[in-house]
């Protein structure tokens, strides 16, 4: 994707973030996203081919940059998946979280949040799952798998969901410590 195209492409997540701050999804049209973006219907249309590709690609776009390597800058990142201390890997999808990247925070407690905390629940699955030996001594033996991974991904949802319902006061650190006592 050429600057210009990545740039268009922006304006139209930007438009979107933006729109979804004061309604919710199902409200907003492809005719307010093309006039908050600035853009002609045309362009939207070669970029997205509906609302709901849109709302994937932003998911996708947003939840990539947390859970897989940072495609920008790579001083000072370190991909989640490569900490060394389990714990931490938590601790660090907090830290990214509360840093509100691409204003994630805002759209996962905004009004239509239910469709990018399913979104981010499975990407959340896949790293419960990488990590299942910080939790096998929690596990009862007669859970199945996959209901267990479930459950870790839904715990921490809701711990998201408490700590942005309550200002996001607590460190990353802490609020992992909570996520780990509730599990």
């Amino acid at each position: 994707m050429d600057r210009r195209q990545r740039k268009t492409r922006n304006a139209i997540f930007d438009a979107f973030i933006g729109l979804l701050s004061k309604s919710t999804y199902d409200k907003i049209t492809v005719g307010q996203i093309i006039a908050a973006a600035d853009i002609g219907r045309a362009t939207f249309y070669a970029h997205f081919e509906t609302k709901e590709y849109l709302l994937k690609a932003l998911c996708q776009e947003l939840f990539d940059h947390i859970f897989e390597a940072d495609r920008g800058d790579h001083n000072a990142h370190t991909h989640i998946f490569d900490c060394d201390n389990t714990a931490t890997v938590f601790t660090h999808l907090f830290r990214h979280l509360q840093h509100n990247d691409n204003h994630i925070l805002d759209l996962l407690s905004c009004q239509s949040n239910g469709l990018f905390l399913e979104y981010f629940k499975k990407e959340l699955a896949r790293l419960a799952q990488s990590q299942l030996s910080v939790f096998s001594h929690r596990k009862a033996p007669e859970l199945p798998e996959d209901f267990w991974i479930d459950h870790i991904a839904a715990t921490f949802v809701q711990t998201l969901r408490w700590w942005i319902e309550n200002g996001t006061k607590e460190s990353p650190e802490e609020i992992a410590n909570y996520f780990f006592l509730s599990v």
